[in-house]
Order: structure tokens, then C-alpha cells, then sequence
């Protein structure tokens, strides 16, 4: 008998063939898929799955079927019932898309084990958009089932969840196998274009920085009579920790990322404080609504770091690099350099959680698979390290816990 995605006649299925070209252009240089297909035929489809049917979740499916004209969804699965329904509803609600969307009900899963179920399926490429909690433990087995990889940030929520991401980014390497993660700055024009002026020494040597993600309140799920504490958790994951990191993790993790391309390094030791003080209810679970920590790297470098949910305070969402010879400002809309050297980004202004699926799919196409595994990891620990500081009160070091 064959085993399930072999043929009869030896020859490899779909998904096999994709992997297989996607590995050995690791290490040759091959022909790409696109250049395989005849001038005017249409590419061999690539085959999705989502695994996590909240609001990103369905906004990164949209994107992945606009990033590649013959992408299909074939299957999804959610911990509810209900949050698939409602994700599958949006999406056949664009017209544009309606034909790509095939998943059947024998494709629609439901449950903590779904993710297995769509993995068993014959897809090529997974969207993992659960709450951080399971993004460890849903890469690696992706990873194991030879597919390619869309993962929301952060890809942890503590440091054994980074090992583990980091183990299967490195396996993912190794089968030539795409990861792209959610850190979609870096796939936004401004922010690329001003990190090649930083790397390239338009500021000198960068001394400091200071970055911000503060804003106001987010959403919350009022509990209803029925749910289980797991369910209301689940429903409201961004309020605790081992679901989402705290927001320090979930949203700050951009900011933290920037400073961290800008250095090409991680932060070695964070100090900190923060606390609850206006989002003090129990329906706001157990995470501070702010933050600050003063990271300092390897050579010296300072940062210092601000995140805040509070109503009614002033908002600010930006990175700033303090250099020898000038400084570099960032937000998502305006890039700009000051000093020896003066520069203000004017170039377009794309979607970057539309590039970062189009960068994708496109890696898939030519062999060529990118992988983001590491530097994703890398920020992600270092907000975790933000957040063990502020929790503690004591010093984290890179790798070695709190000094007292």
C-alpha cells in the first residue's frame, strides 16, 4: 500500500515536489517554479491552511490569497466553533476570493488538537495566528509536516518556547522549508530603506535608543454565565500571560524588533517597572498596563523602552536611534535621519502585511524559501526579558535569569 500523498507510480505528489525543490535549491541552483511554467499558464496551486480564526488570523488569509493568484484555502481550524464560522463567513463575503476559498466541512476543524487534523491535510503552506501560547508547539509540528510557514508575533510567550521555535527554524532550514513571521516591518519600504542607511553608517555608531508602544485600551470579552474559566481565558487571551506574554510581548515586540535590526544584536541584561494601574478589574485578567525597561546590549548601548494601555494618556508608537554622527526616527508612517547626513523617506508606501505574504509566496515560487525563525525568536525573547524584569523587579540577563 502507499502511504497518504504518495502515487502509485513513484512519482511525487504536489506537495512533496514543492518541499523537495524548495530544499535542494537550498543547496544548488535550480530552476524555479516560475520558470518551469510555460509563459502564460498558470502556476501549480499552493494549498493553504489557517489555524486560528480570530480577526488576524482571517486578515493574514485575505493577504495570503491576494499575495498569490493561484492560492486555495482548503482548510482551517479554531478552538470555537463559532470564531471559524464567522472567519469562514467574512472571507466568502469578498467576491473577489470566493472561488479560492474550498474548504469543506470535512476540513473545518474545531478543538486544541485541530491543528494536527489541518496539518494532516494536504496543504502546503500554514497560517498560524492562534494566541502565542501554542506557537511553539504548532511550528515545530508544522515544521515536521513539511510545511511552509506564515507565524503571527510573538512566537513565544517564555524562553522554553524559544528554544523551541529556534529548533524548528533551524529544522525548517534544513528541508528548505519557508518561515515568515508577523514582524511586518520588515517588509514596509520606509523601514528598509532606513536600515540600509543606519547599517550603511548615515548616523555612525548608534550610542542609544528609545522606542514607545503606547496607547489606549484594547477589547475585552465580557464573561458569559457559561464559560469555563479556560473558555473565558481562551476568549480573552490578551489579558494573561501564558496566553499572550502580556502586551509587552504581544505588541511591543515591533518596537523592541527595530532597535534590534538597527544593532543586528539582542539586548544583554533588562531592568524594569511597571504594574496595573487603571486596568485594575478582574475582567482585565492579570497583565500590567505598563511598562519600562532600560535594556542595555553587548557594547554598551542603552535603550530605553515604554509600553502603556491606558486610556486618556499621551499615545506615541515610534523607534528612535541615537548615533556618533545623527539620529534616525521611525514610526509606520515617516522615516527620517538627522545630522551629518539628511534624508526623509519619500518612496512608496506599501501595505506591509500585504508584502510580507507577497515575499512569501513569492520565496515559495523560486525556491528560494525565506527564514525569519531566528530574529523573530530573538526579539520576542527580548520582551520577554522586558517583561521578567518588570515582574520581578530584578535584573534578567540574556540566557541566565534574574540577578538579585
Amino acid at each position: 500500500m502507499t502511504k497518504q500523498g504518495e502515487r502509485r507510480d513513484g512519482a511525487l505528489s504536489r506537495r512533496e515536489f514543492l518541499v523537495s525543490s524548495a530544499a535542494a535549491a537550498s543547496a544548488a541552483t535550480l530552476s524555479t517554479l516560475h520558470a518551469a511554467t510555460p509563459r502564460g499558464a498558470r502556476p501549480e496551486p499552493l494549498r493553504i491552511g489557517l489555524i486560528g480564526c480570530g480577526g488576524r488570523g482571517t486578515g493574514a488569509a485575505v493577504q495570503a490569497l491576494q499575495a498569490d493568484g493561484a492560492v486555495q484555502l482548503v482548510a482551517m481550524a479554531d478552538m470555537f466553533a463559532d470564531r471559524l464560522a464567522s472567519s469562514l463567513e467574512g472571507l466568502r463575503g469578498k467576491p473577489e476570493l470566493q472561488e479560492r476559498i474550498v474548504v469543506d466541512e470535512a476540513h473545518r476543524f474545531v478543538g486544541f488538537d485541530a491543528y494536527e487534523k489541518v496539518l494532516a491535510t494536504d496543504i502546503d503552506v500554514v497560517l498560524l495566528t492562534t494566541p502565542p501560547h501554542f506557537r511553539p508547539v504548532h511550528f515545530a509540528a508544522a515544521i515536521a509536516a513539511g510545511k511552509h510557514v506564515f507565524m503571527e508575533k510573538p512566537v513565544a510567550v517564555d524562553g522554553a518556547g524559544i528554544r523551541a521555535i529556534l529548533a524548528a527554524a533551524e529544522t525548517a532550514k534544513q528541508k528548505g522549508l519557508a518561515v515568515v513571521s508577523g514582524l511586518q516591518r520588515h517588509h514596509q519600504n520606509g523601514y528598509i530603506e532606513a536600515m540600509r542607511r543606519v547599517h550603511d553608517g548615515a548616523i555612525g555608531d548608534i550610542v542609544a535608543a528609545h522606542c514607545y508602544w503606547n496607547q489606549g485600551g484594547l477589547w475585552v470579552r465580557k464573561r458569559e454565565p457559561e464559560w469555563s474559566d479556560m473558555e473565558w481565558q481562551l476568549r480573552n487571551w490578551l489579558y494573561f500571560t501564558w496566553l499572550s506574554g502580556d502586551h509587552i510581548v504581544e505588541q511591543h515586540v515591533h518596537n523592541l524588533d527595530v532597535v534590534n535590526w538597527a544593532k543586528r544584536a539582542h539586548p544583554v541584561r533588562a531592568l524594569g517597572l511597571g504594574g496595573r494601574q487603571t486596568r485594575v478589574d478582574p475582567a482585565y485578567g492579570h497583565i500590567f498596563d505598563h511598562h519600562s525597561v532600560h535594556y542595555e546590549y553587548g557594547d554598551g548601548t542603552w535603550l530605553f523602552s515604554q509600553c502603556r494601555q491606558m486610556v486618556g494618556c499621551k499615545g506615541r508608537v515610534s523607534e528612535h536611534l541615537i548615533g556618533t554622527k545623527g539620529r534616525c526616527d521611525t514610526d509606520s508612517r515617516r522615516w527620517s535621519i538627522s545630522g551629518d547626513t539628511e534624508w526623509k523617506y519619500e518612496g512608496d508606501k506599501n501595505n506591509p502585511y500585504q508584502t510580507e505574504h507577497d515575499d512569501l509566496f513569492a520565496s515559495i515560487r523560486k525556491g528560494q524559501p525565506l527564514n525569519e525563525g531566528r530574529y523573530v525568536a530573538e526579539s520576542t525573547l527580548t520582551a520577554i526579558m522586558g517583561r521578567m524584569a518588570t515582574y520581578s523587579g530584578k535584573e534578567i540577563t540574556w540566557g541566565r535569569g534574574p540577578r538579585f
